[in-house]
């Protein structure tokens, strides 16, 4: 009986594709690139050339740990898809993560770890999680003004990860240490495909609009 746990971790929250093979504790095929507006063309194309690099093919892997958002309302619902395709055709476990938690586990900083990703118009998708990865402040949609002063005085214990273009504070690139997600969500009980949702924590501007028309 083979005895090897092997996992598939997709996430395409943003313009990138990340996406890794895990197993016996050993990456062993990973791709990080950032397929812009091809996203929903070659995520699938992509993934199938690494489990083929890796030798390894869909129906041997066990379980799949997908990033479910919040983050490009469109690159969410393409991992999702495909990861849901995946454990419902092939009857295997799946483990939703959060964008932004997955961010705070990539960082090994002996510091507050401040996630965010630009939701636009001063906004900011945004969590704050300590050096063990435990929750702080939870993920939310928030002025970053009011972020901000939620984190005054801590400064200089606060690691920032995310898009450096929005803050003058030294930010930490997102660059997902898919090893080590994959290791914290082992523990986590697999949940039904058809329940695993994008979470984008607001509304698309078309229904935000909708409902302007709609009062």
């Amino acid at each position: 009986m083979r005895s090897s746990i092997i996992t598939l971790f997709i996430d395409t929250s943003s313009s990138f594709l990340y996406s890794g093979i895990v197993k016996d504790e050993r990456l062993i095929a990973e791709v990080k690139e950032n397929l812009g507006k091809k996203l929903s063309e070659q995520a699938l194309v992509k993934i199938e050339e690494m489990f083929h690099l890796a030798k390894i093919t869909p129906k041997e892997i066990d379980r799949i740990v997908v990033v479910n958002g919040p983050g490009s309302f469109t690159g969410v619902r393409i991992g999702v898809t495909i990861a849901k395709t995946y454990a419902w055709a092939l009857k295997k476990e799946i483990i939703p993560i959060r964008s932004l938690e997955a961010m705070a586990v990539s960082t090994k900083e002996n510091k507050l770890k401040v996630p965010f990703i630009d939701a636009r118009r001063g906004y900011v998708f945004a969590g704050v999680y300590d050096k063990d990865n435990q929750v702080v402040l939870e993920n939310q949609y928030i002025e970053l003004s009011k972020l901000k002063s939620f984190l005054e005085g801590k400064e200089e214990n606060v690691v920032w990860i995310g898009n450096g273009s929005l803050l003058e504070e030294t930010v930490k690139e997102y660059n997902p240490d898919i090893l080590q997600i994959v290791e914290f969500t082992k523990e986590r009980p697999p949940i039904n495909p058809h329940a695993v949702n994008p979470e984008y924590l607001k509304r698309t501007e078309a229904e935000e609009t909708k409902g302007i028309e709609a009062s």
